[in-house]
């Protein structure tokens, strides 16, 4: 599967945060995960078996929800000759919409955005999310090293998953008596080795990194000064070399000292996010005080910008709460588009056409954020969600509605 655009992480969200509030009466809200290499008839042999089971649930309530859950995941498990590239989630059960009685089935059945690799079925009170969670954490590659004169290891993170690539030892010579002309034929011996030995971690640093798509970052580390001498050396390519986020002192070597690295860079990763974001919105707020800036800003104005194909990055806070909707008078063809807070504020309403005066009826309702990732998308413009943590990010929100945009080329 292609890598997911801005709209279909947004909506994996957005559904992930749905299903999250879903709350079942019993433990009656199956969950299944099935693997692209899952033979499904394998899988309706085990739903018909879990079907059998069922019987035995006491609640007479419970039994029938849940069976009917299964009967709908046999239902559609047959619309699939086999599971997608990255496998099928379906999430099926009973949701109380008020008191009793008011239960209604849901059926959410998608392939996820990044493959599954284990086959899970679980039946409970609520739905089984923890790996579709796990996808949406950041997964950003960085890599690692930790050097000394004797040794190096060469490694890299991605999300919580730590891949030890490259371990090596140098063979330097170590601390010796001897004196005079001999020290300093030793000290030279020493000097090359080493230098030799931060040649070949380089090369092996270089030919591991620039192979990785994204690496968003490197840091060093190692408890000594050999680090920092192969830092300032000219060892590594300048593509690598310009990702050093960090350099750190540990205690170890080895697997070690990999583990010590990203225990003592925990703040840095953390803050790299938010310093993306900062720096996003600060462009933007840099453009707009310029005589001729590449900014734009608030709902009509983006949304302009946006149709004309101008925006090369469009900013939407992730606190953005919204309804755009367009009416469409059924007398004489007439649209209207408008933005509400919500559908109550809309309902309070009655939206007459301008021209006759007939009651406009609703030809279509989408949430704002929806509504612009699509345009955006439409447009291949980015797409950039900013947080509200940060004193950028409320400004972004406050005082500029939550909707800005970086331009392509200046409107006059």
């Amino acid at each position: 599967m292609a890598k997911a655009t801005s709209k279909e992480l947004y909506e994996f969200k957005k559904t992930l945060k749905e299903l999250s509030g879903k709350r079942g009466k019993g433990t009656e809200l199956v969950s299944v995960y099935i693997p692209h290499d899952k033979q499904l008839s394998d899988v309706g042999k085990q739903m018909r078996d879990e079907l059998g089971q069922s019987a035995n649930i006491k609640s007479k309530s419970t039994r029938k929800n849940v069976q009917s859950a299964i009967e709908v995941i046999l239902q559609r498990i047959r619309l699939f000759k086999q599971p997608p590239e990255n496998g099928l989630v379906l999430f099926v059960g009973m949701i109380p919409k008020g008191g009793p009685g008011t239960e209604k089935m849901e059926t959410y059945v998608f392939e996820p955005p990044e493959a599954i690799t284990t086959y899970w079925y679980q039946c409970n009170n609520e739905f089984f999310l923890e790996p579709l969670e796990h996808m949406i954490e950041e997964h950003e590659t960085y890599g690692l090293a930790v050097i000394d004169r004797k040794e190096a290891t060469i490694a890299t993170l991605k999300g919580k998953k730590v891949t030890i690539l490259n371990h090596l030892t140098s063979g330097v010579p170590g601390k010796h008596k001897a004196g005079g002309q001999s020290q300093r034929r030793f000290d030279r011996v020493i000097d090359l080795a080493a230098h030799e030995f931060k040649k070949r971690i380089g090369d092996h640093m270089n030919e591991d990194f620039l192979a990785l798509e994204e690496l968003k970052g490197v840091i060093i580390g190692g408890p000594g000064f050999t680090k920092e001498e192969f830092v300032k050396g000219d060892y590594l390519n300048y593509e690598i070399k310009d990702k050093i986020i960090a350099t750190v002192d540990t205690s170890y070597t080895g697997e070690f000292g990999i583990r010590e690295v990203i225990d003592k860079s925990a703040d840095i990763l953390n803050d790299l996010d938010v310093m993306h974001e900062k720096k996003i919105v600060q462009r933007f707020l840099k453009e707009l005080i310029k005589e001729k800036g590449l900014a734009s800003y608030g709902e009509n104005e983006v949304r302009n910008s946006l149709i004309m194909g101008a925006v090369d990055t469009l900013l939407l806070s992730e606190d953005l709460v919204a309804i755009h909707k367009v009416l469409k008078c059924p007398a004489c063809g007439e649209t209207k588009e408008l933005t509400v807070k919500n559908e109550a504020e809309y309902s309070k309403a009655n939206y007459r056409c301008e021209k006759c005066n007939e009651s406009l009826k609703e030809e279509s309702s989408l949430d704002l954020i929806d509504d612009f990732v699509e345009k955006a998308e439409e447009m291949d413009t980015t797409v950039e969600f900013i947080s509200s943590e940060t004193e950028e990010g409320m400004q972004l929100l406050r005082a500029f509605g939550g909707i800005a945009a970086i331009l392509r080329y200046h409107l006059g």
